[in-house]
């Protein structure tokens, strides 16, 4: 810099205004350059920057959707095994108890539910956070930002399909079958149990408005589940393949 301000002191005291001038506007170009480089090389340090924390979410994310659809495979497969059952179910109403079996007696009873769970901590995260903008892909941005509804969606009609086994149809099977009817046989505490016990009343279950209905309602809410499911894993299918092409790609 010293230099520069000899250079610079030379010429303006040599009276070559002109040549000053060019020289002034060199120096000029040069710091301009200069900054124009800096920013440059700042701007390529976000990009990287960026990139990385995007590849973060792309995993934290790829993870969760890969847990997503085991869990929709197996909840697939659940729901389809829980229509045939209902549908099996529904052949024994107006049937008389000496007509049914032990294994159709197990059946009318049969609750068989388990709620299934969904994880939605990293698309949540994504949504409600800044994250949203290390994202470049627009057409990933625009799944990313739809699937936490299809997943409320799944959630609320897996809620009506718990309320109607918890609230309706075990109320009304307790109503009218002695629970000690699904302790095992073979025990002697069973026997001296089941001596002691109400009989339970099969008829007047299967005759039960209550009961008829809630077996419905479920096998209905239940074909309806497994149409969002099979719909829920699709999309988290698209996603999932987005983001591994993103990760491949980086």
């Amino acid at each position: 810099m010293k230099v520069f301000r000899k250079l610079r002191r030379k010429l303006l005291f040599s009276g070559k205004i002109k040549n000053y001038l060019v020289y002034a506007f060199g120096e000029i170009l040069l710091i301009v350059i200069g900054i124009l480089i800096a920013w440059k090389i700042n701007s390529l340090n976000e990009i990287r920057k960026n990139r990385i924390v995007e590849l973060k979410i792309y995993k934290s994310l790829s993870q969760e959707l890969d847990t997503n659809l085991l869990v929709l495979d197996s909840a697939i497969v659940s729901y389809s095994n829980s229509i045939e059952r209902i549908e099996n179910t529904l052949n024994y109403l107006g049937k008389q108890p000496n007509e049914l079996t032990v294994e159709a007696k197990d059946l009318i009873v049969n609750l068989n539910y388990r709620k299934v769970i969904m994880r939605n901590e990293a698309i949540n995260s994504i949504n409600i956070t800044n994250k949203f903008e290390f994202i470049e892909s627009d057409s990933l941005k625009e799944l990313i930002a739809i699937y936490p509804n299809e997943l409320d969606k799944f959630n609320e009609q897996e809620k009506k399909i718990a309320d109607i086994v918890g609230y309706r149809l075990k109320p009304v099977i307790e109503k009218y079958i002695s629970l000690i009817d699904l302790l095992p046989e073979n025990t002697f505490n069973y026997k001296r149990i089941k001596r002691s016990s109400k009989e339970s009343n099969y008829s007047d279950l299967l005759d039960s408005k209550e009961y008829q209905n809630s077996i419905i309602d479920r096998l209905l809410q239940t074909k309806i589940q497994l149409a969002i499911a099979e719909g829920l894993k699709y999309n988290t299918q698209s996603i999932a393949e987005k983001l591994d092409h993103e990760l491949k790609g980086s």
